[in-house]
């Protein structure tokens, strides 16, 4: 699969988030592998564990989002009937009728019509971040990266190694690669970024190619193998390559294992869904809406999981797998709830927050009323002029002849007659 992007991703928003969530990766990794001594499969147990922690932490907003699921179904009779009530009305006093007895209802049984959207906007960047961090791990975990020091400044200082190592950048799968711009970091950086994702066949170049190295590469290709395959599986690849591969020589049973990894990410997230509450009214949109989604979403994954690295759907079979056991155990806890002792508590809550917007919507009728007398007060200047005016015209219309008045007004009739010729 093409890299756009190689060695840490720099995006002003995705980027800070992507080497945040490395961090904490590299240290779990090295608690596995330096204080634990678990060598073999490190980074995929640092993935799942790194999960755990990730889903342990957005535990009180699944909560929340069970609690809201619960509680929406339960207000669904009421919301029904507001909207059947103002069906057909599309004037502004109804419209904002109905937006407020929405509001009140809403405020009754404590959720917010936002909230089934906050888990995921939450849960999109950390997925968007993890790709990065998955795709190209060494950028992002320094205690993996440090596996290819030695081996990194042996081939840098090989003559004219920048050809030697062109025909693996695309063995590697990889593109936009220039060893000769950057300074000495980046170049360093980019044979890192084809190290880690040469197959095995590529290895074997490299030492043909790196001869006065080949004890080394075989030290770091061994180490990385250790480290980077889960089972016969390398993280970083995808299983679309890696069936490819298998078809193509490497042996079937890579081609199954990989092959493998898309269905189990699927049955997982498949099994996930049905474990979670659902509503049963086949009248309700938004449950129709949502059944169809929970059908869609595993099949996503399934496809999804073929163009990916190993280790981002190791991340979403784990996570499946937490969400799961997380949501047996909260459906055994919601079974014991009373919600109609929770609506009682949000009651009044749902007063204080009518008594503010009743606040608010007194201080605007007293804005309008005070607009309103302005208005009043301006129409009453201007009535009184034209009364002024129109008196006037009428004592002049009736001046005695030879007065100032009645040759003032021939001098404005001359005028007038003038101005109009």
């Amino acid at each position: 699969m093409p890299a756009l992007f190689l060695t840490a991703y720099n995006g002003s928003f995705i980027g800070p988030i992507a080497r945040g969530l490395g961090w904490v990766m590299d240290k779990i990794y090295y608690f596995i592998y330096s204080l634990l001594g678990i060598h073999g499969g490190a980074i995929a147990i640092a993935i799942m564990l790194f999960t755990i922690i990730i889903y342990m932490a957005l535990l009180p907003l699944t909560y929340k989002q069970q609690k809201f699921s619960m509680l929406q179904r339960k207000m669904q009779p009421e919301m029904q009937a507001i909207q059947k009530k103002y069906k057909g009305k599309t004037d502004q006093a109804s419209m904002q009728a109905m937006q407020e007895e929405t509001s009140a209802l809403y405020d009754k049984y404590g959720v917010s019509p936002m909230g089934s959207c906050i888990q995921l906007l939450i849960q999109m960047p950390i997925l968007f971040a993890l790709y990065r961090v998955f795709y190209n791990i060494p950028a992002y975990l320094s205690s993996v990266k440090n596996i290819f020091s030695g081996l990194v400044d042996g081939i840098v200082k090989t003559d004219g190694f920048e050809k030697l190592l062109k025909p693996l950048v695309q063995t590697a799968h990889l593109t936009n690669i220039d060893f000769t711009a950057g300074g000495s970091t980046a170049i360093k950086n980019h044979v890192v970024d084809v190290l880690y994702k040469l197959p095995d066949s590529g290895w074997t170049t490299l030492k043909n190619d790196f001869p006065d190295l080949s004890s080394q590469i075989q030290t770091t290709h061994d180490h990385l193998k250790a480290v980077n395959y889960f089972g016969i599986l390398n993280v970083s690849d995808t299983p679309g390559s890696m069936i490819m591969s298998g078809i193509h020589g490497a042996g079937i049973g890579l081609t199954i294992a990989a092959f493998m990894i898309p269905v189990v990410a699927y049955v997982t997230q498949f099994l996930n869904m049905k474990l979670t509450p659902q509503s049963s009214d086949a009248n309700d949109s938004m449950a129709r809406q949502m059944r169809t989604m929970n059908l869609l979403m595993p099949l996503m994954t399934l496809f999804i999981s073929f163009t990916t690295p190993v280790g981002l759907s190791l991340y979403w079979i784990a996570g499946a797998v937490i969400r799961s056991i997380q949501q047996v155990i909260l459906n055994r806890h919601f079974e014991k709830v009373n919600l109609d002792d929770i609506i009682e508590q949000n009651k009044e809550k749902a007063a204080k927050k009518a008594e503010k917007r009743g606040i608010k919507r007194e201080k605007m009728m007293q804005y309008a009323n005070m607009s309103t007398r302005n208005m009043s007060a301006k129409a009453n200047v201007s009535e009184q002029k034209t009364e002024q005016l129109n008196k006037a015209k009428e004592a002049s219309s009736k001046a005695k002849k030879g007065s100032m008045t009645s040759k003032a007004n021939l001098v404005k009739d001359f005028n007038d007659r003038n101005s109009k010729k």
